[in-house]
């Protein structure tokens, strides 16, 4: 299919940042893309990271931006964040990703021509582009690392469950999931969400297997990975327990290259993006950098230098507090989010 790709920029909004509208026509389409770039972004440098961000179905990228806000890390961690926009489906007449069958489009081929644009606008780290969804953008997450995993380093998935097989094969005709480099995966599921396609049991239709369980999910990129058979677990502190919630940690370790498969299990959650509504324990977008940025196409960064994920960082200062509309904040109460020196952020909920 050939693809013509024309670029217009617009400015969103003006900080001391950069938070750019771009437009680009793709598969006779117009589509847009939002593109914030922080302050400390210098194309002289060494390259940075690349971090997408998927909306619902049904969503839009301008709302989404406000939901998963990453530009606060990004102003301290030094990547740019782009928050594509789904198109219109032509059957359902809302947004979405990955239009249903019988059309032909297909958005793998559309971020794939997005991280094509930035090479040539920006300095980017080719090793170290990540990719997170909600709902059925997390559904777009998952087939990035089964489909454009040469590209991905390492994925997150909020929500949203990953196709099976047999929708994969006999509806779009696809190939099974087939990643080509060990890829470190977090997925944050509810285990009350009953939307269709984000059970934690996944869904059947008659003897159709349309979307995985979450036990299906963990147990393919384990395998595919090589991590330890059994994940550790433990308990997330429940800095808030009027959220109907709880959350349980689970990580498989030691997989090739040193790469990871972590579950933080939303106990009682339900189609949430935590940290913004829903469960308050944690923070999923703050969750999700914290995962994915250890990883490039090889695996864990330094990989040769450290045993698992969680010492690849050892040293690090606080540098910022800010709460969670992204302001600075001075004020020792209620919810805040702490930006360290390495990139890294934590959420903390504080009674006086």
């Amino acid at each position: 299919m050939k693809k013509l790709s024309i670029f217009l920029f617009f400015p969103f909004l003006t900080f001391s940042q950069q938070l750019i509208t771009e437009t680009m026509l793709f598969d006779g389409i117009e589509r847009e893309y939002m593109v914030y770039v922080p302050q400390i972004y210098n194309s002289t440098e060494v390259p940075v990271p690349v971090l997408f961000s998927f909306h619902g179905g049904s969503g839009y990228a301008e709302d989404f931006i406000y939901t998963n806000d990453m530009r606060p890390i990004a102003d301290t961690a030094n990547f740019i964040a782009i928050y594509p926009q789904g198109a219109i489906d032509p059957e359902g007449g809302t947004t979405s990703w990955i239009h249903k069958a019988p059309t032909d489009h297909d958005d793998i081929f559309f971020i794939e021509a997005i991280i094509d644009t930035l090479s040539l606008e920006y300095t980017i780290d080719q090793s170290r582009i990540y990719a997170c969804g909600y709902s059925e953008g997390a559904i777009l997450s998952y087939e990035l690392g089964c489909r454009l995993n040469n590209k991905i380093a390492a994925f997150a998935a909020v929500s949203g469950s990953m196709l099976e097989d047999y929708y994969r094969n006999d509806i779009y005709g696809w190939e099974p999931c087939s990643p080509v480099h060990p890829t470190g995966m977090m997925l944050i599921p509810g285990t009350v969400d009953q939307n269709p396609h984000s059970t934690y049991e996944g869904l059947s239709y008659y003897d159709m297997p349309l979307y995985m369980s979450v036990d299906g999910i963990t147990t393919f990129w384990s395998n595919y990975n090589n991590t330890d058979l059994n994940p550790i677990v433990t308990n997330v502190e429940d800095s808030a327990p009027n959220d109907g919630s709880t959350v349980e940690r689970k990580r498989w370790l030691n997989g090739d290259n040193c790469t990871a498969i972590e579950e933080l299990k939303v106990i009682g959650g339900d189609h949430d993006w935590p940290g913004s509504f829903g469960n308050m324990d944690i923070n999923a977008s703050a969750e999700i950098w914290n995962f994915v940025s250890k990883y490039n196409t090889d695996g864990l960064i330094n990989c040769n230098t450290t045993s698992s994920p969680e010492s690849s960082t050892i040293y690090k200062n606080l540098i910022s507090t800010i709460d969670l509309l992204g302001r600075t904040t001075n004020t020792h109460k209620g919810f805040q989010i702490e930006i360290y020196n390495d990139g890294s952020v934590e959420k903390r909920y504080i009674i006086e």
